[in-house]
């Protein structure tokens, strides 16, 4: 099969699933979400995180790189190959989120906390989940990836989803990129690093709370609160609860 197509349709299934994980990971884990609200993970509006689609691709070749040249024989050779996909996979996770950080001043995830962490990017803890990850993709999934392909070869027709997915999924990106620009331009200006989740978290609590005090039909006279003036909120927020912290 094509090897853009075969790429194309990893990253679709990844970008996906990887989505669905980070939802309900954000509903009932997240420290960031208090309230336990169900937030749209990533700045896409669309159910889809290109994160993971990256990250299935390189699984993906690494494992097909690894069988085609014996890796698999050897339980030894196996373990390398495993601590290469780990290596590999942290090393995407820095790079998603260096980029977001350094260029759009939006942090994505924040891992600050987290002992021997680098940025808040990248630790210890995370890489020691994405080795998991890797092994469970390894052992597992990767042979009916493979006979996934392989479906796919004989049914081409399944690659018009293919490419309607890749049609909304960049319409959808560009969209985002102008709200996540409108918040680069928001934080540089303050010289501030917006948390996402934290914000989207915290537009969610906030119309909902609008929502309990107004009803589903809004009056007119009810002003629904711009993009700028939430983080302003959020950031006031934030430097009152540090200076609480302080106090104590």
């Amino acid at each position: 099969m094509n090897i853009f197509l075969t790429f194309a349709y990893l990253f679709f299934i990844g970008s996906v699933l990887g989505w669905v994980l980070e939802l309900f990971f954000r509903r009932f884990f997240s420290r960031a979400n208090p309230e336990r609200k169900w937030i749209n993970p990533g700045f896409c509006v669309g159910p889809y995180l290109p994160l993971y689609g990256t990250g299935l691709c390189v699984l993906y070749a690494l494992s097909k790189a690894g069988t085609d040249l014996g890796f698999m024989d050897l339980w030894w050779k196996k373990l390398i190959l495993l601590l290469l996909m780990s290596v590999c996979m942290t090393a995407v996770e820095f790079i998603f989120g260096y980029i977001g950080l350094k260029w759009m001043h939006v942090r994505y995830w924040d891992y600050t906390k987290q002992w021997g962490n680098v940025m808040g990017l990248i630790c210890p803890k995370f890489s020691l989940a994405w080795t998991a990850v890797c092994a469970i993709y390894l052992y597992l999934i990767h042979p009916n990836v493979l006979q996934a392909l392989e479906w796919l070869s004989r049914n081409l027709a399944f690659s018009f989803f293919i490419g309607l997915f890749f049609g909304v999924f960049i319409i959808d990106a560009a969209y985002s990129a102008q709200v996540v620009a409108r918040i680069r331009a928001f934080a540089k200006k303050e010289k501030v690093v917006v948390a996402y989740e934290q914000l989207k978290t915290y537009i969610k609590i906030a119309e909902a709370k609008l929502q309990r005090k107004t009803g589903f039909f809004r009056p007119f006279s009810e002003k629904v609160k711009s993009l700028p003036e939430y983080m302003k909120e959020l950031i006031e927020k934030e430097k009152s609860r540090i200076r609480e912290d302080k106090k104590d």
